[in-house]
């Protein structure tokens, strides 16, 4: 299963405070670990919701809205994709990584195609494939 884990923005993080040398290290540690365990699939910081943008879906009005945002409870700085075995092996790694001072880290499973049923018939299926291979494509150009 895949999962992608959730890291909350703070006001830090929202004032575009890099974090230090010693956490930055502490985090390649664990990022490392990931790599070579095979559970780590992506990872990204996100930049300040200063530098973010929402587009609010009305019916067929589309409303651009600038950043920053208030709702700071709500807000992610950062993000991975790990590839688990189960939520719970992914609960397992999570407890290892360096964060502290009362930071909640969120593990969401992404769907898989199998999960959505016969909803995603043969034909959307092949076309959901069609679109992975280009993805990869693009990325190897």
């Amino acid at each position: 299963m895949r999962v992608m884990v959730l890291v909350p923005a703070d006001t830090q993080s929202e004032a575009g405070v890099m974090p230090s040398q010693q956490l930055i290290s502490k985090m390649m540690k664990f990022n490392e670990d990931l790599v070579k365990a095979g559970v780590m699939l992506d990872g990204h910081g996100l930049t300040p919701t200063s530098k973010a943008k929402r587009v609010r879906f009305s019916g067929a009005q589309r409303t651009v809205i600038d950043g920053p945002f208030a709702e700071s409870k709500e807000l992610v700085a950062g993000y991975w994709i790990w590839q688990v075995r189960s939520i719970e092996e992914a609960v397992e790694w999570l407890k290892r990584a360096p964060f502290d001072g009362g930071v909640e880290v969120t593990l969401r499973p992404i769907f898989e195609p199998e999960d959505f049923g016969k909803e995603l018939t043969p034909e959307l299926r092949g076309q959901e494939q069609r679109l992975r291979v280009e993805i990869e494509r693009q990325k190897r150009s």
